[in-house]
């Protein structure tokens, strides 16, 4: 059983009160007013998931809530990249709930340089970071080597939660973000890494409301993601979903000059602040599916912003 802050042990049942941290649920909807969206008759509103809290954001709050109270004040280890938004957010939860956290982080030579901004974020907030070559990550889901990942930080006993957050907890999670837009639009549109928040959002839809996922990722994978994500969390397909695959930009963490000046306008435009890696993405998308009248007129989108930019 991990320590406390105060050097006592927690009690493996002490599951954390999340409702200290006073989240903002439901998020806001907002309308804003684009012409890109308005000559093509489609209205546009955001779902501000980026105002649930300061430092759990987004669908990060909704993907780890469950599964910090799973974890019952066990240590909880989970798995990211150098640049991981899910890592920063499961150590900022961690500070803020007394948790001991552990981030297996994906390149081994990354142990001896010194911690870009967004690790070094992770350790200030108390997460142990361990490196791991990139063949042992690319087989951290499979039984022997988790073990032997979990042994080599010393936390057999841990609460593991899978890169990204996605597995059916947060499934369910995330189902919760649909039910708040019932009736709000007739498509719910956000981008995707995991899979996990497109898998609970189109669960939690209503009838004739349809949810549009916009992988940041390259590889084509994400379909087969969601439907095994769908199954675990609730034993088949639910609600209605499709991808558009064209707006990777490179792939994760890669963005271009065109991104980066479409996402500073939109910020000028609307003054909402609009991060890079995912957000920017899906509202590129959904500019260039209007224009090209993949919406009938009419039509009411809803764009999740689900993270805002990180300052380091």
């Amino acid at each position: 059983m991990p320590p406390g802050d105060n050097g006592q042990v927690k009690s493996p049942d002490a599951v954390p009160d999340l409702a200290v941290l006073r989240p903002r649920l439901p998020s806001p909807l907002q309308e804003v007013a684009d012409s890109r969206f308005g000559r093509c008759g489609v209205r546009l509103f955001l779902k501000r998931d980026d105002l649930i809290h300061p430092e759990l954001i987004g669908n990060k709050w909704r993907k780890l809530a469950p599964n910090l109270a799973a974890a019952a004040g066990r240590t909880v280890v989970t798995f990211g990249g150098a640049y991981s938004n899910h890592l920063r957010a499961t150590a900022a939860a961690g500070r803020l709930l007394g948790l001991s956290t552990v981030g297996v982080v994906r390149g081994q030579e990354l142990a001896d340089r010194a911690l870009n901004a967004s690790l070094a974020r992770c350790a200030a907030d108390g997460m142990r970071l361990h490196f791991v070559d990139r063949s042992t990550y690319r087989h951290k889901s499979e039984p022997e080597t988790l073990r032997t990942v979990l042994r080599g930080i010393g936390a057999e006993d841990a609460y593991v939660v899978p890169e990204g957050g996605s597995n059916a907890l947060a499934v369910r999670g995330c189902q919760a973000l649909g039910e708040e837009l019932r009736g709000q639009a007739d498509v719910v549109a956000v981008a995707c890494g995991t899979g996990g928040t497109l898998a609970g959002l189109a669960a939690g839809l209503g009838h004739g409301q349809r949810a549009l996922g916009v992988p940041v990722l390259k590889g084509g994978f994400l379909a087969d993601e969601v439907r095994g994500l769908q199954a675990s969390a609730f034993g088949g397909p639910r609600g209605e979903w499709w991808l558009d695959e064209r707006f990777h930009f490179g792939g994760y963490a890669r963005t271009t000059p065109g991104l980066e000046s479409f996402a500073a306008d939109f910020e000028e435009r609307h003054g909402v602040a609009v991060e890079r890696l995912y957000v920017a993405k899906l509202l590129y998308g959904l500019v260039v599916l209007a224009e090209e009248g993949a919406f009938p007129r009419g039509t009411v989108i809803a764009a999740v912003v689900s993270g805002a930019p990180f300052s380091g």
